[in-house]
């Protein structure tokens, strides 16, 4: 648009000389447009320039008001930072959008010229419909980085949002910039004393091994005045517009930390603290470099709306998996790593967590008694977390207590319910347990609240009965036990709800399911019955864990 008003604008009033400047958003220089005639240089020679200066433009967007000089001396006076152009008469006229000044238009015409107060009359109108393009021009692009910036942050809330993996957080993070607002993002976090650099993103990814490189060889000083550490300890972000040589040379350790500051073609930078709860997480780094950008307060400010929704991702993120360590070292003081019996018995175990978390509320043990009875209970914890793994492990230190004053069935339920409503607990816990003793051939359970039991026989599978009582937690019911015979080459299998539920059917139909497919497995070795029977039964969904027990008496 600037090309076409000077150059036509200069056809029309036979200029020799026009020319288009902008006042830049700083307000202190000038930025041209566009230029028609002149002499070879002029272009890059004023391609900007303090609006201080005395010439006809500068002095037109300083003063706001159409100039008309006529006559070489006048105009050596009081344009004396005008080139020599053997200029007879100047006219500038000021880009005004009613609000403010943007710009000049500048004619130079090399032979008198009394202009007529139509041409001057014309020439303003020129001028102001070209301050109106202008405007709407910057209004457009204005709005098309706002629209960019909002895109680009609503991205950013939905990646930081998408995962509570510490790591993965870190470089959904580091790589939301690039490369549209940065040509590489650098994130560090202070990590024993260190700044460590846990994420980096490059448009060219053969760099993101020398941005490593450079951060673990060369770490920063703490000390420094400038930098990631000035910006950890102050809380304060950080905008360097122009990265120069001299900059690089003088913060360089040695030659070979200079050359590898350059290899990454530093240009411009902003560094911005990531804090959460008062609590300075480690910053972020952007870095223009093949790019040419040179960065701005509104750079700055899109850096720290973003290192605020990240402070927060991060800090959950690191919250979460604080949380999540606890609770699957908690888990994994519940859940036996191996079940040792003797070789009476054939005993196998499965369990396998739902998908969205690592940790959930089911339980099992087998312990063989000095008399060779075995005992063996499984239950689920209703919830997830750390106070589910809690009670779990509560739970089961509690089974295997009572079960060593008395492993009657009936007496360790009635005591465990004593426990419940004596320390009130808002958990709710299913469990059952069993009690097989071979001296007897005899299987006796208590049930409550579980999923009942498969036993096979090599006449076929059996669902035994359901639970005769509501889960632990729930009150102090009156719990019964049932015994039936328990032969050597039979086998019971138990499970949690994880392996029979699904969504949209009836739990029966689940129970079917399963002792169907026990009954076609039977043959096989516990090691490969169990897995198999989990594939064919179990939700591909995984909605729920799924733990499943198993025992087969041999003798």
């Amino acid at each position: 648009m600037c090309e076409t008003v000077v150059t036509h604008g200069a056809e029309a009033v036979g200029a020799a000389v026009a020319s288009m400047t902008l006042l830049s958003d700083d307000q202190r220089t000038v930025l041209l447009m566009a230029l028609s005639g002149g002499r070879a240089g002029d272009k890059e020679e004023w391609s900007t320039f303090p609006v201080t200066v005395r010439t006809p433009s500068a002095e037109a967007i300083r003063t706001g008001s159409q100039l008309v000089v006529s006559g070489p001396d006048a105009i050596g006076r009081r344009f004396c930072d005008m080139p020599a152009r053997n200029a007879h008469t100047v006219v500038a006229l000021p880009l005004s959008t009613g609000a403010a000044v943007i710009g000049a238009i500048n004619l130079t015409f090399t032979e008198a010229r009394d202009l007529e107060d139509a041409e001057v009359e014309f020439l303003g109108i020129l001028a102001d419909t070209c301050a109106q393009s202008v405007a709407r021009i910057k209004a457009q692009k204005e709005a098309a980085r706002q629209r960019a910036k909002l895109e680009f942050l609503a991205e950013a809330a939905t990646e930081l949002a998408s995962s509570l993996d510490y790591q993965v957080t870190l470089a959904n993070v580091a790589r939301l910039a690039v490369p549209t607002f940065a040509d590489w993002c650098a994130i560090d976090v202070v990590d024993d004393g260190r700044l460590r650099r846990l994420a980096v993103a490059h448009v060219d990814p053969a760099k993101v091994q020398l941005a490593h490189e450079l951060a673990e060889r060369y770490p920063a000083d703490p000390d420094a005045p400038h930098g990631a550490w000035h910006v950890m300890r102050t809380g304060r972000s950080e905008l360097i517009a122009e990265i120069t040589d001299e900059m690089l040379t003088a913060g360089a350790v040695d030659d070979e930390h200079a050359a590898i500051a350059r290899a990454l073609h530093l240009r411009s930078a902003v560094t911005v603290p990531l804090v959460a709860r008062g609590r300075v997480l480690g910053v972020i780094t952007w870095v223009a470099a093949e790019s040419e950008r040179h960065f701005t307060s509104e750079d700055l400010a899109l850096a720290e709306e973003l290192a605020q929704r990240a402070a927060v991702s991060l800090d959950n993120s690191e919250l979460y998996s604080q949380t999540l360590a606890a609770a699957v070292q908690l888990q994994r003081a519940v859940l036996p790593h191996a079940l040792a019996t003797s070789s009476r018995w054939e005993v196998e175990h499965y369990y396998s967590p739902a998908g969205r978390t690592e940790v959930g509320g089911d339980f099992y043990d087998v312990v063989e008694l000095d008399d060779g009875r075995l005992l063996m209970f499984i239950g689920d914890v209703m919830g997830r977390g750390v106070s589910a793994a809690a009670a779990m492990a509560q739970v089961r230190a509690a089974v295997r207590a009572y079960a060593a004053l008395d492993p009657d069935p009936q007496v360790v339920l009635a005591r465990l319910d004593r426990m419940f409503d004596h320390y009130a607990s808002e958990q709710l816990v299913t469990l059952l347990y069993m009690l097989v003793d071979p001296s007897a051939d005899t299987l006796s359970w208590a049930n409550a609240g579980h999923p009942a039991p498969l036993l096979l026989r090599p006449d076929g599978a059996t669902q035994l009965p359901a639970a005769d009582g509501p889960p632990l937690g729930v009150g102090t019911p009156t719990r019964s036990a049932d015994t039936l015979p328990f032969g050597a080459g039979d086998l019971v299998i138990t499970f949690t709800d994880g392996l029979i539920e699904r969504r949209g059917e009836d739990i029966t139909d689940g129970q079917e399911r399963a002792a169907l497919a026990a009954e076609s497995l039977a043959a096989q070795p516990l090691d490969q019955l169990v897995p198999t029977l989990v594939s064919k039964v179990g939700d591909p969904r995984r909605d729920d864990d799924v733990a499943v027990l198993a025992a087969r008496r041999l003798t």
